[in-house]
């Protein structure tokens, strides 16, 4: 088939990009969300927009009707950029266009989004319905959206997520899980010089617990556990009577998420004077691999060699993506379908001008293809 030139999909790349959308902007996440809907009506779906709570954007939903009924393809997408306005502009600089969230995540959204299009406009409906989810708080850790995500993905057969594609253009059919801990000793304050021996100092407990987490790491299985911040005290000349950190931890597995729990619940009490509290904050589950996974692998992978730009490979990624919660369901997860590029999270992050038009049109096959019988679905 036939796919828009790579001229006009890199204007609607960079429609998105210049939509400014920090996650704290909530006016400007739902600047974006103005945008996907226009998009999605001029497709003829019907839309469902969640207002936004906690001082992140909506949520939306744009369900494409497909050409057989019953439950569809989910395709979930973020809204939202790590980038502060102002940090940088759009530009092209030979085979390459950066921009503010260009590689995560907003050209792969802007390239599923002109595949449903352009199958639209030939006057083709997708084999199965695409509900199109739109995400506002993805970057830091969906606090919002998770319960959303989950509820649609129940009703999906599959999930397909345009994060992009990673180490030069590999699809993930896997995630390691996020896990974190927030920590609280408490202790007694006192003067650290003239009656030092009655104080009790809750940064030297804390220093305990940090010893004890962090030697949980195991590099080869991949099990990363780390004390990024750590808040206490008030004053040089007093002993600390508060501590804070927060235990940010990679596990590969539900094994290593469990025996961090355990750890965590179980740190020791160095001092009986000291009180520690224990607190779970956002994570992301875990997910492997699993046989129909491996099918919808193989079936985009085929389609991505058709349009001249194959997948690179497949791989287990370690960041967390929206795809943590439906894989961690049980539905079949493909990952990192969007732009070929790197840097994210930089003031240099880019695509690939290459990749535009064949992941687009590998995306475009995958909605026309997708459908009982195929994949294993």
């Amino acid at each position: 088939m036939t796919a828009p030139t790579a001229e006009a999909l890199l204007a609607a790349v960079r429609a998105w990009v210049e939509i400014e959308s920090p996650t704290n902007d909530a006016a400007g996440v739902n600047r974006v969300a103005d945008h996907a809907e226009g998009l999605l009506r001029g497709m003829s779906a019907t839309i469902e927009r969640t207002p936004g709570r906690d001082g992140f954007g909506d949520i939306l939903v744009g369900r494409v009707p497909g050409d057989e009924p019953g439950p569809g393809l989910l395709l979930l997408g973020h809204m939202d950029t790590v980038h502060q306005r102002g940090s940088f502009g759009f530009r092209v600089e030979g085979e390459r266009a950066h921009g503010p969230g260009i590689y995560d995540m907003k050209g792969g959204n802007a390239m599923a989004l002109e595949a449903l299009r352009h199958l639209h406009a030939q006057g083709r409906r997708p084999r199965l319905p695409v509900s199109v989810m739109m995400i506002p708080d993805e970057e830091v850790g969906s606090p919002t959206s998770r319960a959303a995500i989950e509820a649609e993905a129940r009703r999906h057969r599959a999930a397909l997520v345009v994060e992009p594609s990673g180490e030069g253009g590999k699809f993930t059919v896997a995630r390691h899980g996020i896990a974190r801990w927030h920590l609280r000793t408490l202790g007694r304050p006192a003067h650290a010089g003239a009656y030092h021996a009655e104080g009790r100092s809750a940064v030297r407990e804390m220093a305990h617990h940090i010893l004890a987490l962090e030697a949980l790491t195991d590099h080869a299985r991949n099990f990363c556990v780390n004390i990024g911040l750590v808040q206490g005290g008030t004053h040089e000349n007093m002993v600390p009577a508060e501590c804070r950190a927060i235990c940010y931890a990679l596990v590969p597995t539900a094994t290593e998420a469990a025996e961090l729990r355990a750890a965590v619940h179980a740190v020791s009490r160095h001092d009986p004077d000291i009180r520690t509290e224990v607190t779970e904050g956002l994570g992301r589950p875990p997910y492997g691999k699993t046989p129909a996974i491996r099918a919808l692998y193989d079936h985009a992978a085929a389609l991505a060699a058709e349009t001249g730009l194959p997948s690179a490979g497949e791989r287990v990624a370690g960041g967390g993506s929206d795809g943590n919660f439906t894989g961690a369901l049980g539905v079949p997860t493909l990952d990192g379908l969007g732009a070929i590029g790197g840097g994210p999270h930089t003031r240099e992050e880019y695509i690939e001008l290459a990749c535009l038009v064949p992941r687009t049109r590998m995306l475009a096959r995958l909605f026309e293809t997708l459908g009982p019988g195929v994949a294993g679905l």
